[in-house]
């Protein structure tokens, strides 16, 4: 069993995603930012960082892992699946999850805190973080011209790298031009793990998000 620590996140979607792709089973604790959950002594004891996600894997001597990017790499490992163990594919599943932990994730949230939460409009940081993530979706749909999902099959590269593209929207960046990213976004997007997974621990609707944020609940990590 997996205690499943998250918020309606793309990081948390990325492991609600995985874990129903892996039907592993998992209890959901669902932590509120408002109230900075992520923040208890409790919680720190399993993420010292105070972020979110974060699991404990009951069967493995409550072994605790942090990092989104982490935990997908630990969950194919344990169950063998999503992560390929021919060494040419397995590296380019790790290279594009990198290329998602190190560049699509940091650059595209601070496009959505410039964008939606900083106290002061400032149009020089929103455009170069817009621009910078417009780039890496180029770099994306480029390689998609050539392959179906990002490390030539299925794998954690995908799930890490398709809830960040799917809220592409609401860091106020198209996908218009680039139908190698479209064409992959809504195959996965069609995916019945995906479908289930983007709904825990709760569901949010785009034309929600406005509504949340006036109730002073965060959504983005």
């Amino acid at each position: 069993m997996i205690d499943f620590y998250t918020a309606a996140t793309p990081n948390g979607q990325k492991i609600s995603i995985v874990l129903e792709e892996l039907q592993l089973p998992y209890v959901v604790h669902h932590l509120s930012f408002s109230e900075k959950e992520q923040k208890s002594p409790e919680f720190l004891k399993i993420n010292p960082n105070g972020r979110i996600p974060a699991i404990v894997d009951r069967d493995n001597n409550d072994f605790a892992v942090f990092e989104s990017g982490a935990i997908l790499i630990y969950l194919a490992e344990k169950t063998g699946k999503l992560l390929s163990q021919d060494a040419k594919k397995r590296s380019l599943a790790i290279q594009w999850l990198m290329f998602q932990m190190g560049g699509v994730g940091p650059m595209q949230g601070q496009a959505n805190v410039f964008l939606r939460y900083a106290s002061q409009n400032i149009p020089f940081a929103i455009e170069r973080y817009q621009k910078e993530t417009r780039r890496l979706y180029e770099v994306l749909d480029g390689h998609l011209a050539n392959y179906e999902y990002l490390a030539e099959e299925y794998s954690i590269a995908d799930i890490a790298t398709w809830p960040w593209v799917n809220v592409y929207k609401w860091a106020g960046i198209t996908v218009d031009g680039l139908p190698h990213l479209q064409r992959w976004l809504n195959a996965i997007a069609e995916r019945p793990a995906c479908k289930k997974g983007i709904e825990v621990p709760i569901k949010i609707e785009f034309e929600d998000k406005e509504k949340l944020l006036k109730e002073g609940k965060s959504i983005v990590k």
